[in-house]
């Protein structure tokens, strides 16, 4: 086996060269064709859509540093106020990710918000650039790079991450081969002034949000970029938004957050009411868990319909990261578990299609490997992936694990420093045990901010919040806030529900 010395050697004398992203040097928002408030809005296309959501395309700037040159579609669209003399203003739902969609969010998310919120806003959603119906892009990837256990950098089951350099440098090269030029241009700096753009075709004046996981960083970003331009700012589930790590960070965190709600799952699947329990004690679960991991390390299972078709350690050990972020999901997780380590038939896989994945995963590698500079030292990931095995062994040293992004083009851009400079105007809402986006990181969001910012934090597990888990003491710390303008005079504590 190459060392990883060797590895280095090899494989960063090609590192993939991508099209940049704007320089520092452009004034954000500046020139380019006026936005006239004058949008052509027409039904939506697609199934399962609220029959009153519009949809529309508008022009932006493909390079912001050249505003007047080529443009590319951005996809937009919106539910008007559902009581027109109530309307205050627009609500932009700022998607997750980084490569959700969220152009249907009005009808999806957005009806999930409460009557008063629908009546005081226009509800708006839009795909980011690259995804969805925004000039999607595509790295062309395999059935088999699109694997969560492939796009993660989950290391061999002895820790190494040789396998794991080999890809990143593979996937690296084929983005940059296929993706074409927008996928230089992703990053949440440029997501920050679509925004902006979007506002200016909406012709208003500023603009409230509700952005969660990913969308919380970029509406982050648009506050710093364009403080003025808010309203009433609500970011839910909360990256950190360390400007020397940004997305490496937020990986990172996924081992703090897995240890924080794990010992919920152990509890619930203790239960002794609970059908799909699996042990006698709450104690028992973990080490279960890391036998069963183990073991399947050694000794996978088949499982059709799956990608990968087996169901090996760090299958399992990506589907309880999953799991872990809604308790709506303990079960299935549950049911694998107790399966696979009774030797009975699994359950049935589900198994995005393909098609489905690939403008999502470009952009997603594109926006945390064009953010941020990442180390180039492959020895120095498997030092740290060696340490968090031992330290965090639910994940296995794959939060610290190798991305894409060393063989990628270094940024062009330096990240957004989050501050304490701009209106008062934000409401962060962060469950206390999110496995995705941990409370430890969510204060550093509320750090940053300053006196910008109030916290609610709601006694609960799971990923989401608002109009999330049921607690109504934070729904209604959230909706008093869109409706009023009133936050909490100081951070906010919510008990369990």
């Amino acid at each position: 086996m190459r060392t990883v010395p060797a590895l280095a050697a090899a494989l960063l004398a090609s590192t993939v060269a991508l099209a940049p992203s704007a320089d520092a040097r452009t004034p954000d928002g500046a020139g380019g064709p006026a936005a006239s408030g004058r949008i052509d809005w027409q039904p939506c296309a697609g199934e399962g859509l609220d029959d009153r959501q519009e949809c529309a395309t508008i022009r932006v700037p493909l390079d912001y540093r050249a505003p007047r040159g080529e443009q590319i579609d951005l996809a937009i669209s919106r539910i008007r106020s559902e009581r027109p003399e109530a309307r205050r203003g627009t609500l932009l739902l700022i998607p997750g990710g980084p490569g959700n969609s969220g152009v249907d969010g009005p009808s999806t998310t957005g009806q999930k918000l409460p009557q008063s919120v629908r009546e005081a806003y226009d509800i708006v959603g839009f795909d980011p650039r690259g995804l969805g119906r925004s000039s999607p892009i595509s790295c062309d990837l395999s059935h088999d790079d699109l694997a969560l256990t492939t796009l993660h950098p989950w290391p061999d089951a002895e820790g190494s991450i040789d396998r794991n350099a080999i890809t990143g440098r593979r996937l690296a090269e084929q983005c940059a081969r296929n993706a074409g030029p927008v996928l230089g241009s992703i990053s949440t700096r440029n997501e920050a002034r679509d925004i902006d753009r979007i506002r200016q075709a909406l012709g208003e004046r500023r603009l409230s949000a509700w952005g969660v996981s990913y969308g919380t960083y970029a509406g982050a970003v648009y506050a710093q970029m364009f403080p003025d331009r808010t309203d009433r700012w609500v970011l839910d589930s909360n990256d950190d938004p360390d400007p020397e790590r940004v997305a490496r960070g937020w990986l990172a965190n996924y081992a703090v957050g897995v240890e924080d709600a794990f010992p919920v799952f152990a509890a619930w699947a203790a239960d002794p009411a609970n059908p799909d329990r699996l042990a006698e004690d709450p104690a028992q679960v973990r080490p279960m868990f890391l036998e069963l991991a183990a073991r399947l390390d050694r000794q996978p299972i088949p499982w059709p319909g799956a990608n990968p078709a087996e169901l090996n350690g760090n299958v399992l050990r990506e589907t309880l990261l999953s799991s872990l972020s809604s308790t709506s999901r303990f079960p299935a997780l549950a049911q694998l578990i107790r399966a696979a380590r009774d030797g009975a038939p699994l359950p049935a896989a589900s198994t995005p299609p393909d098609e489905a994945m690939q403008s999502s995963v470009a952009v997603s590698a594109a926006t945390i490997c064009n953010d941020v500079s990442w180390p180039a030292s492959l020895s120095d990931y498997q030092k740290a992936v060696t340490a968090s095995r031992g330290s965090h062994p639910l994940t296995a040293g794959m939060p610290v694990g190798l991305m894409p992004c060393p063989f990628w083009e270094q940024p062009r851009e330096k990240p957004v420093r989050i501050t304490d400079r701009g209106p008062s105007n934000i409401l962060l809402i962060q469950n206390r045990r999110d496995p995705v986006t941990p409370l430890s990181g969510a204060r550093k969001m509320r750090q940053a901010l300053g006196d910008r910012a109030r916290m609610v934090i709601v006694d609960s597990v799971g990923h989401d919040v608002y109009r999330a888990n049921g607690n109504a003491c934070g729904d209604r710390a959230v909706t008093d806030f869109l409706i009023t303008g009133k936050r909490p005079s100081g951070d906010l504590e919510c008990p369990a529900e």
